[in-house]
């Protein structure tokens, strides 16, 4: 079984065929989907998607990028939404254009830290051009677990993302060839600080440049994992889905299969 760590199921490119989606992916191998939510206007969406699809796990969080969704009375709706919820995100710190300054992203990060960490849930970390802000941060409000989604920084970052207890998260970025310091990194972490995502329908594959990211694509990023680290395609999916499910208990207690 393989586990997709980090997707947007409930994207509106998937509004057409999204049970083909699913279908593809299930005859792929991938069995269970964890699904970000990344703005409150999505929410009622995905929580409409996790309780009708067996094998979606929802988590629900404000993306850096979209904290002008924010509504009176969101902070609430999100505590409401986390009974059903496998994790807190997508949430972090974004440098990227368009994002709001780091001033104004920081209190709602810490302020939904501090929501995970009340209800004993993980988090799904977002990070672009600010991994180290991010770790320095993270080293104040130490999460329960969670997982640094779509790793891109050094193997020391890694490293420091590893002693706060957090996975790292791998997706198509490693397929590309010229990835190569990307690639190094992959292969010189220990196994249980790895876990495997295909942030679909973004970042496709190097075989799937310029197409629609699916989570049945997950096998691809699979293949080229285990050949960056000498390792069998079998075992690695063995040991990501057992990373998976450690990081985030509520998919075993849903029964996942």
């Amino acid at each position: 079984m393989l586990i997709d760590s980090h997707c947007h199921l409930d994207h509106e490119d998937f509004a057409q065929d999204r049970a083909e989606v699913l279908a593809r992916s299930r005859a792929a191998g991938v069995r269970a989907w964890v699904v970000p939510a990344y703005s409150p206007r999505c929410w009622s969406r995905l929580d409409s998607l996790r309780a009708g699809e067996r094998g979606v796990v929802a988590a629900f969080g404000v993306h850096p990028c979209f904290l002008a969704d924010l509504r009176v009375g969101d902070w609430e709706r999100l505590e409401a939404l986390l009974g059903n919820a496998a994790a807190v995100g997508e949430v972090g710190l974004d440098r990227g254009t368009g994002a709001a300054d780091l001033a104004q992203q920081l209190p709602i990060l810490e302020r939904q830290l501090a929501i995970a960490r009340a209800h004993g849930l993980p988090v799904i970390l977002h990070a672009r051009k600010t991994t180290e802000e991010l770790l320095q941060l993270l080293r104040r409000h130490r999460p329960v677990a969670g997982v640094l989604h779509s790793f891109s920084g050094s193997f020391e970052q890694a490293q420091k993302a590893i002693d706060l207890g957090l996975s790292l998260g791998f997706g198509g970025a490693i397929t590309h060839p010229r990835a190569q310091r990307l690639r190094r990194v992959l292969a010189a972490l220990p196994q249980d600080a790895i876990v495997l995502e295909t942030d679909a329908p973004f970042q496709a594959p190097h075989a799937q440049l310029g197409e629609r990211n699916e989570p049945a694509f997950l096998t691809e990023i699979l293949t080229v994992a285990a050949e960056l680290r000498q390792e069998s395609a079998e075992q690695l999916a063995e040991i990501c889905t057992a990373n998976t499910l450690r990081v985030f208990p509520r998919l075993e207690k849903q029964h996942v299969r």
